[in-house]
């Protein structure tokens, strides 16, 4: 398994330069001795370049640094992830219609549309994301978006 961590890391070293800290393999479930691939980046990050699964292990990252306002919630309200989704597709929509150039900027491509920057701050596809939150929200599983 660590081979499998190596062989990450050098071919996505070059995205380390962008933020990018790869910590490790993690332990997610004892029971079925099942790991992931544990990293690190910033929010403004072109999550496109990361695969969800290398090699038969899921990577499972984290954000480094503060979230923009528009994903600001209450974390200490009891049962807060009942009544907001801090990953809403509107907040991406409104931090990108916000910070666009700043999103260029950082990404390195002062080209983006604004379906490129959602996709690549959003998981990686936007649509997909938005898709699966609303069929969520269908089920009674996520709250809906009420806005800032």
């Amino acid at each position: 398994m660590f081979d499998i961590l190596k062989r990450f890391e050098d071919k996505f070293s070059p995205l380390k330069k962008k933020g990018l800290k790869v910590e490790g393999l993690k332990m997610v479930d004892p029971k079925k001795r099942t790991h992931v691939i544990n990293i690190s980046k910033p929010f403004i990050f072109d999550n496109r370049h990361l695969p969800k699964k290398y090699e038969g292990l899921a990577v499972k990252g984290k954000i480094e640094g503060d979230l923009p306002v528009e994903f600001k919630v209450d974390r200490t309200k009891l049962d807060w992830h009942k009544h907001e989704y801090i990953w809403a597709p509107e907040r991406f929509e409104n931090f990108v219609e916000r910070c666009s150039d700043q999103i260029r900027k950082q990404l390195g491509s002062e080209t983006m549309t604004k379906k490129e920057m959602l996709d690549a701050i959003c998981f990686g596809n936007f649509e997909e994301h938005k898709k699966n939150t609303k069929k969520l929200i269908k089920e009674g599983k996520l709250p809906p978006y009420k806005g800032n």
